[in-house]
């Protein structure tokens, strides 16, 4: 049987490390849906139009070694505005999701839009300083040279577009359970979310 927990939230505030330890305890699948933003973004850096690259994806452009990059960081949200990209890639989302033995998938509006009826939803966040000096650290671990305030404004400037954007928009879901992880270590974030997600499926 099928069993959904969608995980939203900004940029750096967990949710990706909570995502694969919860799938990894539950033995679901497991689906970093920002990759697939990423790659369309990756791709419009060599010039593609995003509509196209969307509806041209394959899974193995999400392989590709520099999606993790500041730069395609960017580009990723800027193609998560255009109403079109988001619709050629909903499907995938919807589909991964309901295979069977569970599936987990994080993202910014899983909960919301992609899977509004997700038997467990779950917004992981914390403040924009404590997640821009994760994602600083995060950085200077891969030797990018970036100094922490461009780091800080970054996060806040893919905040507002994120938030703001008319389709969409990042925020939680009404029946999410909210972590803030600004002050909890990721073992506590962990078992937090574990806790919540076990009191769904025993309901």
């Amino acid at each position: 049987m099928s069993f959904t927990i969608a995980i939203d939230g900004p940029a750096a505030a967990g949710k990706g490390t909570i995502s694969k330890a919860v799938a990894s305890h539950f033995g679901f699948a497991h689906l970093d849906t920002g990759l697939l933003y990423r790659a369309v973004g990756a791709r419009t850096l060599d010039g593609t139009d995003p509509i196209e690259a969307a509806k041209a994806l394959v899974a193995e452009d999400l392989e590709a070694d520099n999606l993790r990059s500041p730069e395609v960081a960017q580009a990723a949200s800027k193609v998560a505005v255009i109403a079109e990209v988001r619709a050629s890639l909903i499907d995938f989302q919807r589909a991964f999701a309901r295979r069977s033995g569970g599936a987990v998938l994080d993202g910014r509006d899983i909960g919301t839009v992609i899977c509004p009826n997700a038997e467990a939803k779950l917004f992981v966040t914390a403040s924009a300083e404590v997640r821009a000096e994760r994602r600083y650290l995060e950085l200077s671990d891969k030797d990018i040279d970036i100094s922490r305030e461009q780091v800080l404004a970054d996060v806040k400037e893919r905040d507002a577009r994120d938030m703001e954007r008319a389709e969409a928009p990042l925020k939680p879901a009404a029946d999410a359970v909210v972590i803030d992880t600004s002050s909890l270590a990721i073992d506590a974030a962990v078992a937090k979310a574990i806790a919540a997600i076990k009191a769904r499926r025993e309901t």
